[in-house]
């Protein structure tokens, strides 16, 4: 377990960072809404706002009078947030000794390749795990600050139960491509890429109907807050989607790194 104290340790500012960035964020969004909320006009100016622009705020039906439907809004800003940090943190933990020249100090320690890996990856999940619990604590806070009574813990427990199954996805995406990728100094690229592709494929897929089908290629589809708030819930058919994704990633993050050659 030493390795998933190091791991710890090596990202102990990078959760602090981030925390702070969805806390602000959170913070700064749910201001703008005390300020535009009493004129009224939220509903009427998403109707007026150009298809591309509701599309990339993932507005949907969601009702911006209230504090949970601008919540919803944020919404898409945090998943892309707390997905990147999982994507990244998946690819460097694994990456990382080969990128840093630490390859040989480590894999010569009485441990197996896959008791190590197991660390890192435990190391990671309590990264994410950490992210999802400041994101789900300081939502339930600071939105109900501005709800005048209305019901929202429902809402955001909802919204950050989607939310860690996507990060828990993309972090295994993140640690499959590092194991396989042959230069590890690009890994952590690659898979940020693919990431930045599916949510623009999911923005396209707003904009127009005919890519409906295409859905099931890009996990911002899969919780998006407007279809899973509001007594939506989650749909099964994308949990279950996401489990056997999150197993296979995980097997193959297995395998592949014990099959290449370390560069040390």
């Amino acid at each position: 377990m030493n390795v998933f104290y190091r791991e710890m340790k090596t990202y102990r500012k990078s959760i602090i960072f981030w925390s702070i960035g969805i806390i602000l964020l959170l913070a700064s969004g749910m201001n703008k809404y005390e300020a535009t909320a009493a004129s009224g006009q939220l509903n009427s100016m998403m109707k007026d706002m150009p298809k591309a622009l509701k599309a990339f705020m993932g507005s949907g039906d969601l009702d911006l009078s209230k504090a949970s439907g601008y919540f919803g809004i944020l919404a898409i800003y945090f998943l892309l947030m707390a997905t990147i940090h999982a994507v990244m943190l998946g690819a460097n933990i694994i990456a990382k000794e080969e990128r840093d020249k630490t390859a040989e100090f480590l894999f010569t320690k009485p441990a197996s390749r896959n008791q190590i890996v197991t660390a890192k990856i435990l190391g990671a999940l309590a990264n994410i795990l950490i992210l999802n619990i400041v994101a789900w604590v300081s939502s339930v806070v600071i939105v109900g600050k501005y709800s005048n009574g209305e019901a929202v813990n429902d809402d955001i427990a909802i919204v950050m139960s989607g939310m860690f199954i996507l990060q828990l996805l993309f972090l295994v995406i993140g640690t499959s491509i590092a194991a396989a990728y042959k230069n590890p100094k690009k890994a952590v690229s690659l898979a940020t890429g693919i990431l930045l592709i599916t949510f623009i494929l999911s923005i396209a897929i707003d904009l127009n109907e005919k890519l409906e089908t295409l859905k099931v290629l890009t996990p911002f589809k899969y919780f998006e807050a407007k279809d899973i708030m509001y007594g939506g819930g989650l749909d099964v058919a994308f949990v279950l989607i996401s489990i056997v994704f999150i197993a296979v990633l995980t097997i193959m993050t297995y395998i592949l790194f014990r099959k290449r050659d370390l560069h040390v």
